[in-house]
């Protein structure tokens, strides 16, 4: 692996490397991943942590061996947690001179176009503050439909939002291997992935008692930061210090997935990823090969059907005839409005719709494509 240029990394630390065999939280892992930070500061890198950890933090106080399946189980042991684990970080960050800043996430948080731009000032805001920005999901007052579901995919996202330039995911496993090594002796490490779409097969569901997460999350948040431009590296805990040789040429552990050539800037990343898609739209073969390959609006005349329920300037998504999301954007019409001129040329559509001026129902510049052109 090459050597990185790199000014700003999120590092992402899941529950399996903080918790300590006896419950609780490792002290020591805490104060490693402290002094892997003060060091990269020192170079010149900025430095924002995703960590896991609240729960475990909350199981060790309460003396549980389990963690919780039920949503208020979940959310009881994680508001028992979430201070001592800042805590515990807030200690460490002292030794080296360092403050950080707890941030708690839910998944509106980011899917409201107001609140992502918010969050996004006040972490840029706490970064020219020289502060380390922690950041955990909100489990205490998320609910299911609301939760990101795993630290993986918000540290992808916080990744997009921060302009990072590397994502680091430190977890239990050595990286990505081209079958289950515990299983199977003849699986090799992949150290380089170029396209992740070509590995996705590979995955399995999450490895321990304490994560909610796995290589398919795992492999979900290198799609996202991938697209977004930003390379990922998957990495053991316990080689946690090679992340201090990416900037210099040596040979660096785990494996990296490498930006998208194609990558979504700006506004467009959070309508990919970010917003809360409101319905559907499903779109015939001609309107789908405008949008992938010839990179054009949606127009009603290519519209079939529609599914759910949204207002103008809502995020949908586009799907074709086998029902494959292919892009998505924001409505210039509402769902209803789209029920009436679906199919339609744009001159009929402004005499069904006289305050409609436009003539794209999706335009271009308002919409990602969710597959590689």
């Amino acid at each position: 692996m090459k050597a990185l240029e790199i000014r700003r990394v999120v590092i992402k630390v899941g529950s399996s490397s903080l918790h300590h065999a006896q419950g609780g939280l490792d002290d020591q892992a805490i104060a490693e991943i402290v002094d892997v930070i003060s060091t990269l500061k020192q170079k010149g890198i900025e430095c924002i942590l995703v960590s896991s950890g609240a729960v475990a933090a909350g199981m060790g106080q309460l003396g549980l061996h389990v963690r919780p399946r039920d949503l208020p189980g979940k959310q009881a042991v994680s508001a028992v947690g979430q201070g001592v684990l800042i805590e515990r970080y807030a200690r460490n960050l002292e030794k080296h001179a360092l403050v950080g800043a707890q941030i708690l996430l839910s998944r509106i948080d980011l899917a409201e176009a107001s609140r992502y731009r918010n969050a996004q000032n006040t972490l840029e805001k706490l970064l020219r503050l020289n502060v380390i920005p922690i950041i955990n999901e909100n489990d205490t007052v998320a609910v299911d439909e609301l939760c990101f579901g795993d630290n993986d995919t918000l540290s992808a996202l916080v990744a997009g939002l921060v302009r990072a330039d590397l994502l680091v995911l430190l977890t239990d496993v050595d990286g990505l291997y081209t079958c289950n090594p515990k299983k199977d002796q003849s699986a090799q490490l992949i150290k380089v992935v170029s396209e992740v779409s070509a590995v996705e097969c590979m995955a399995s569901g999450a490895g321990t008692t304490m994560g909610t997460g796995g290589m398919v999350t795992k492999l979900r948040a290198a799609k996202i930061a991938t697209r977004f431009g930003i390379g990922m590296l998957l990495l053991n805990f316990t080689r946690i210090r090679e992340i201090l040789n990416l900037t210099v040429s040596q040979e660096v552990g785990g494996t990296y997935f490498e930006p998208a050539k194609h990558r979504i800037a700006g506004r467009k990343r959070w309508i990919a990823y970010a917003g809360f898609s409101e319905g559907s739209i499903q779109v015939d073969q001609g309107a789908a090969k405008a949008l992938v390959e010839d990179g054009k609006s949606l127009l009603a005349k290519g519209i079939l059907t529609t599914e759910g329920t949204w207002e103008r300037k809502e995020i949908v998504r586009i799907v074709n005839l086998l029902g494959e999301e292919i892009a998505r954007g924001e409505a210039e019409l509402s769902s209803d409005e789209v029920q009436k001129v679906k199919g339609l040329h744009s001159e009929i559509i402004h005499k069904l719709i006289p305050n409609f001026e436009g003539e794209e129902v999706v335009h271009r510049d308002n919409m990602t494509l969710m597959v590689d052109s």
